[in-house]
């Protein structure tokens, strides 16, 4: 198996934990929080899937889906079109309402984004270095396995709060 093999199946894992975590929930069933500061599954979807876009775009000196598709605009937040979730306080958390179709329509097409240049990647490439702001410098293969690692964390966290909505009484 190819490191980029590997990578394509992380990849699909993340995809199947994404839609499982949002498929068939209203809007307001993805933007329950279950506190007052929790996160609501919108909030860790559409975070998950910008900052995704943002490092795959940086890494393979690209455009990033949000802005070239204008997924921006589709979402009508109130942030700055290179705002990707990180830092944000809870009552920016609060502000995320969006679809199922909405959230899976932009993660869609994040990911086959992904997966197109993913399938691009040799071995020799994972150890080019995509951030020397870092000591030790990151390399392309540190940083794929960041995103992957990042995103099963907050799909898995959306999974939870999914488990929690579908529980409660109506």
């Amino acid at each position: 198996m190819k490191s980029a093999d590997l990578l394509l199946d992380l990849f699909e894992r993340v995809g199947e934990a994404v839609h499982g975590a949002v498929e068939g929930l209203s809007e307001e069933e993805l933007a329950t929080r279950i506190d007052e500061d929790a996160n609501s599954i919108a909030w860790l979807v559409w975070h998950l899937t910008r900052i995704q876009d943002d490092h795959i775009a940086g890494v393979f000196d690209t455009e990033q889906v949000w802005t070239e598709d204008d997924w921006q605009s589709r979402f009508g937040l109130p942030f700055g079109k290179n705002a990707t979730g990180y830092g944000h306080s809870s009552k920016q958390v609060g502000q995320v309402r969006a679809s199922a179709d909405l959230l899976l329509g932009y993660y869609d097409a994040v990911h086959a984004r992904t997966l197109e240049h993913v399938r691009s990647v040799s071995d020799a490439d994972l150890d080019r270095v995509v951030d020397d702001s870092w000591d030790p410098p990151v390399t392309l293969g540190v940083r794929l396995v960041s995103v992957v690692a990042e995103d099963n964390q907050h799909a898995g966290q959306a999974a939870y709060v999914r488990g929690v909505v579908e529980r409660r009484p109506t």
